[in-house]
């Protein structure tokens, strides 16, 4: 049973709800986890069992795949993308290696690739091999939104001679539990997806996501509201699924059940921080893994997309517009936080997302 302070768990909820009621956001959920089950769940402005689009919280559930094919033998950290996908090297990128992919350091952070380009693996490969880099592999840190894990799907597909959305649902969701958990979402099963919705006002003087990266800009985004995007599975970023799905998959982060994947692959894909290379985005060390971010021990956790309260072992992954994930090995809780709404106002969602992460964080802290 849960051991969580309730009067903090009541902050939370009183916290998240205040957004729909007063109209700032259209909708939004959460999710606690703790000792392998969901200890809370909240659904505010839509179905209490709707599914959200999760952004780039989707990079732990494609990273959990090659965590999967590391632990399989199949595929290493060292593993140069164009070892399994020849034309990739076209262009200079024959070093890119699948770390310089999950740790956000490969080169092309806005290389492009449409959506419906990348649910086609023939136009997939084409686009691919099409890239330049900016600079050389390894050297430098830049968010990729999306291009660094299109390349790593389509090692994940070639391996494995499948479709990495599906091998997702039979390797990860279906032992876990959480089949509403999806990298995309099929034509046809899109019904419980909550559409997204810009939300907010733009003070003066103050950026978009798209005036720093362009594929996490406002129409980009929407686009994930057409059915055709959707089903895509944009892999950094167009899984859907509930927050209690999401938490539930940090719990698995945390416990590893049945031996999802090899203990030692899990260890360091959840604990050893591999770049500390300054980000321009935030301007502080990325502190990443292969394919999450870890909280830390300086001031810049909440900045990283935890709050103030996690312990610095904590790891996840931040979501554009204030999605949230992460577990705590310190505390044991693990939380997901997902909303509808697409605030043009970057710093106004991540101060939102860190004031309700560190609520969140508070509600263990009577354990």
């Amino acid at each position: 049973m849960s051991q969580l302070d309730r009067t903090a768990v009541e902050a939370l909820l009183a916290r998240a709800r205040r957004d729909v009621d007063d109209g700032s956001l259209p909708a939004v959920q959460l999710a606690l986890g703790y000792r392998g089950e969901i200890v809370e769940f909240a659904t505010y402005g839509a179905p209490a069992d709707a599914r959200f689009l999760t952004y780039s919280v989707t990079k732990a559930f494609s990273g959990g795949l090659a965590w999967l094919l590391m632990s399989d033998g199949v595929l290493g950290e060292s593993t140069r993308v164009a070892d399994v996908v020849p034309e990739f090297a076209a262009n200079g990128k024959g070093e890119v290696t699948i770390a310089h992919l999950l740790t956000h350091t490969a080169g092309f952070p806005r290389a492009p690739m449409r959506p419906e380009e990348g649910a086609d693996r023939e136009q997939r490969r084409m686009r691919l091999a099409s890239w330049r880099l900016d600079w050389k592999p390894g050297t430098q840190t830049e968010y990729h939104p999306t291009s660094a894990y299109w390349a790593l799907v389509e090692v994940i597909d070639e391996l494995t001679s499948g479709d990495f959305r599906q091998v997702f649902a039979d390797r990860i969701a279906g032992p876990l539990g959480i089949t509403g958990l999806t990298i995309g979402a099929p034509i046809g099963a899109q019904d419980d997806v909550v559409p997204v919705t810009s939300v907010g006002v733009l003070a003066d003087g103050m950026e978009t996501y798209g005036d720093k990266v362009k594929e996490t800009g406002g129409n980009f985004l929407l686009r994930f509201n057409s059915p055709q995007v959707l089903a895509s599975g944009v892999p950094g970023a167009g899984a859907v699924g509930t927050a209690a799905d999401v938490a539930t998959y940090y719990q698995a982060l945390l416990h590893n059940p049945g031996g999802l994947w090899d203990a030692d692959v899990l260890a360091d894909a959840t604990g050893h921080v591999r770049n500390t290379l300054i980000d321009p985005l935030f301007n502080c060390p990325a502190n990443r893994t292969l394919g999450l971010v870890v909280a830390g021990a300086d001031d810049k956790a909440a900045v990283r997309g935890f709050g103030a309260h996690t312990g610095p072992r904590a790891f996840g992954a931040l979501g554009v517009g204030g999605q949230i994930a992460w577990a705590d090995p310190d505390s044991g809780l693990s939380f997901s936080y997902l909303t509808s709404g697409l605030d043009v106002d970057i710093v106004a969602s991540f101060v939102r997302s860190a004031k309700i992460a560190g609520l969140a964080a508070r509600c263990a802290q009577a354990m």
